[in-house]
């Protein structure tokens, strides 16, 4: 099997486009299932993708073509160098042409460097998870889950000299527990799981239960509801998404308005900054651009950029929209690089049990699926509640609550919100096979609405 550093090589040496860059990400992954506190399956995997870039320019005009194969020989580098020149000959003009960075950047702040193998993984790392699973499968509690842990080595190389390397992990747990026809949900990310401790998940999950011991039916409506971080990182991850500059530019978004956009609006008056930041702790990121395809928030033009943090909303205001060189240049913006992880900081000191302690009446509302965009130009999602709706009185949960379908817009309950507590590194439920790194606080929303019962299960 050929080295990524010897394919990226080979294939820089086989082009005969003005410029070429490629992308090279081996992927190491391992997993555990359980069903019916019993393991059932583990096992681990490794593949190849790796991806050429042809830049074929005429005047003040750049066409592209990438051409991606899965295959680990070098016998096949001729061919799909010259697929993806082919490619370019034939593509329109870009429209997010600009210059390829120039120079060699392998001297950044990487994690890892241009010369190293790819990161492997396997089952071994959740052995820490296996004695608080076994002791759960002890309980009367029907347990259900997955543990997942992935390595992405990457590597780019352009033949304007650029070189980065990245090694990216992501690990996941999620926990299902069943009693009788009660069911709840916890979860945790990390990069490794020496962070999470199952004790504390399965005692979590236990105290849902109990609170399903009673259960309450309510109507549709506005309810004052508290929201766990979990809940929190599934409402506010496509609202970052959807932060596209150009887009808010041309008055497609919830971030337009007459002649711009509505960066600078004071959006709350609690000194909320959500961000992201590719070295942030544990939540890390490749600090760099690497994409094989343009849209309109990241182009294959700027492969090698740096990333740095950027503040999407920063003490309350709007602050960035996400915007490739080429569209920073046409509308006169700082260039921002959208990240993968996303953390929102300014609230209170509050947990989630003393936000609970202070309301009189409302819901906890602990996990959200099937999320989907009703209104770009709201921001407007609509979803379900699945697996843990609550009734607080008295400033303790008493009973679960039939779920609903809601309709909210992240940005607007950013304005309603009327409490913020500290941020915590979670796992959104929802979005969890696309993004997981995610620091978030619990908050309060005074009339969260719940537009219809849901027969969800």
């Amino acid at each position: 099997m050929i080295t990524a550093q010897e394919l990226v090589e080979e294939a820089l040496a086989r082009s005969t486009a003005d410029e070429t860059m490629v992308l090279v990400t081996d992927v190491g992954e391992a997993s555990l299932r359980w069903a019916g506190n019993s393991m059932t399956t583990n096992g681990v995997s490794a593949s190849r993708s790796w991806t050429v870039i042809s830049i074929v320019r005429d005047g003040g005009t750049a066409r592209v073509g990438a051409v991606t194969s899965s295959t680990v020989d070098a016998e096949s580098v001729a061919a799909v160098v010259q697929a993806s020149e082919t490619a370019a000959r034939s593509a329109q003009p870009a429209e997010d042409a600009m210059d390829l960075l120039t120079g060699d950047l392998t001297g950044e702040a990487d994690e890892g460097t241009w010369s190293d193998g790819p990161a492997t993984t396997d089952v071994g790392i959740f052995e820490a998870l296996v004695p608080g699973l076994a002791e759960g499968f002890d309980g009367t509690d029907r347990l259900y889950g997955f543990a997942h842990h992935q390595l992405h080595s990457t590597w780019l190389a352009t033949s304007k000299g650029i070189r980065r390397a990245f090694s990216q992990p992501t690990g996941s747990i999620e926990i299902n527990g069943k009693r009788g026809d009660a069911s709840a949900w916890v979860g945790a990310a990390s990069p490794d799981f020496t962070d999470v401790s199952v004790p504390v998940l399965l005692a979590d999950l236990a105290r849902r239960l109990d609170w399903s011991a009673r259960t309450v039916s309510l109507p549709a409506g506005r309810y004052e509801t508290v929201l766990p971080p979990s809940a929190v990182s599934d409402l506010l991850i496509p609202l970052v998404w959807a932060m596209e500059g150009r887009a808010a530019q041309e008055g497609h978004t919830a971030f337009s308005r007459s002649g711009g956009t509505r960066v600078g609006e004071r959006l709350t008056d609690i000194p909320l900054t959500l961000y992201s930041d590719p070295h942030a702790d544990r939540l890390a990121y490749a600090p760099f651009v690497a994409t094989t395809t343009s849209t309109d928030t990241v182009s294959v033009f700027d492969n090698g950029m740096s990333a740095a943090r950027v503040d999407w909303l920063h003490d309350g205001v709007i602050s960035a929209l996400a915007y490739p060189r080429a569209a920073a240049a046409e509308f006169g913006t700082p260039v921002a690089v959208p990240g993968e992880n996303l953390l929102l900081t300014g609230g209170s000191d509050a947990t989630l049990d003393d936000m609970v302690a202070r309301t009189e009446r409302g819901l906890l509302l602990t996990t959200l699926w099937y999320i989907r965009e009703v209104d770009p130009a709201t921001a407007l999602l609509t979803g379900l509640t699945r697996d843990g709706v609550y009734l607080i009185e008295d400033g303790a949960v008493t009973a679960a609550v039939n779920n609903f379908r809601f309709n909210e817009s992240p940005l607007d309950l950013l304005r309603r919100a009327t409490e913020v507590g500290a941020a915590e590194r979670t796992l959104p439920r929802e979005w969890k096979d696309w993004f997981t790194r995610t620091a978030m606080p619990p908050m309060r929303i005074p009339d969260f609405h719940m537009s219809s019962v849901s027969q969800a299960q």
